[in-house]
């Protein structure tokens, strides 16, 4: 009985071991083993539109917009893009800030938004307003709380639509700040890029992230906007692109000087409500999307009890499983420290085990809001 017993267990820890092991091998050591070089004097690919909405966002727009409008992406030394800032009903001195500037950056312009729009919470009805107003057909977005990584974000990012893509997916990091919480945050950060940017990579695109993310303003209104999920607070990013992206039409760009850095959450509470709503939006996937996502997050569940549950065996089992854990640990750490250089976040890895295993609470904790309906707010 307990040789069977130990059978089961072993072969049960093999399972799962082996799947998450597939998942490293063969997807996530796309964005570790990126290899891409990018030409940061390469002319425009094309004037862009650069859009941004904001809600009570004086005091970022203060901080961040300049980097946004100082971008060399120029031709004849005339900026080759405009800036467009949407003001969402801010109650905040945010719409005196946007005046101010207008007249020293001509290619800046901002659209006051002074009604609400009824039954479409978020930033949908904004964005919508943002991507109608816009002069051009390439399309990049970002928030007010995101400062560019370089004057350069724009030409490296406009180099993703190479090869007929429509859409460009890019990283939007979090400044590295002291404490738990923020190594937390970033890491979690981190954990979803490696996911969406290496199945992207892989052909099997299903989520972008408006922090970073470029598209064909025709793409958008082909798809009819948000109207499925426009009742949906969030989704303005990650539902658009599950509905519109296919196995071709998406390029990823993955470059230092073209990431984004925002401002992360200062406590667990605010945290945490963003994450429910963000998390949210997942019961919308497409089912195909939802079972290879679903297939990894209940392996990397079941990993570690499945270890501790096997380890209680006598030898010659408890010598497989030593191996097989020996062997999943070796992948997902090369491929887990190569894919953390590739995104500037190298300094995570010394604790990228105790993360690990943090995501197991991470799993019981966020799981319900796939389930429930979410709060309809910015």
């Amino acid at each position: 009985m307990l040789d069977n017993l130990g059978e089961i267990a072993l072969y049960f820890f093999a399972a799962v071991a082996g799947i998450q092991t597939i998942y490293y091998l063969f997807v996530f050591s796309r964005v570790a083993f990126y290899r891409r070089k990018f030409d940061l004097d390469q002319a425009p690919g094309g004037p862009f539109s650069v859009i941004i909405c904001a809600k009570d966002e004086e005091l970022n727009l203060q901080k961040n917009l300049p980097g946004v409008l100082q971008q060399r992406y120029h031709v004849h030394h005339k900026p080759e893009y405009e800036v467009i800032v949407v003001n969402d009903n801010s109650e905040d001195d945010t719409k005196y800030y946007l005046r101010s500037i207008e007249p020293g950056y001509p290619h800046y312009r901002h659209i006051e938004i002074k009604q609400a729009a009824k039954f479409i919470p978020g930033k949908k009805y904004p964005l919508s307003i943002g991507l109608k107003g816009a002069q051009y057909d390439n399309v990049l977005l970002t928030d007010a709380d995101c400062k560019p990584g370089s004057t350069y974000w724009l030409t490296l990012m406009s180099q993703g639509f190479d090869d007929n893509k429509e859409i460009v997916l890019g990283y939007g990091a979090y400044h590295k700040k002291p404490g738990f919480l923020n190594k937390v945050i970033r890491y979690e950060t981190f954990f979803s890029a490696l996911q969406h940017l290496s199945f992207a990579m892989s052909g099997m695109p299903y989520m972008g992230v408006g922090r970073n993310l470029a598209y064909k303003r025709e793409l958008f209104f082909r798809h009819k906007g948000f109207t499925s999920h426009q009742h949906l607070a969030s989704g303005d990013d990650d539902l658009f692109v599950n509905s519109a992206a296919n196995r071709k039409n998406v390029g990823v760009v993955i470059d230092k000087q073209a990431f984004t850095y925002s401002e992360p959450k200062l406590s667990w509470k605010s945290w945490f409500r963003q994450k429910t709503r963000h998390m949210s939006t997942g019961k919308h996937y497409r089912f195909g999307h939802k079972f290879v996502l679903g297939l990894f997050s209940l392996t990397h569940f079941l990993f570690y009890p499945a270890l501790i549950f096997a380890l209680f065996f006598p030898p010659p089992i408890l010598w497989y499983v030593l191996g097989i854990f020996a062997t999943k640990v070796l992948v997902q750490s090369i491929i887990t420290y190569a894919a953390m250089r590739r995104l500037d976040e190298s300094d995570l890895f010394k604790f990228s085990w105790l993360m690990d295993i943090f995501m197991v609470l991470y799993y019981i904790i966020f799981t319900p809001a796939l389930m429930f309906r979410s709060k309809n707010k910015w």
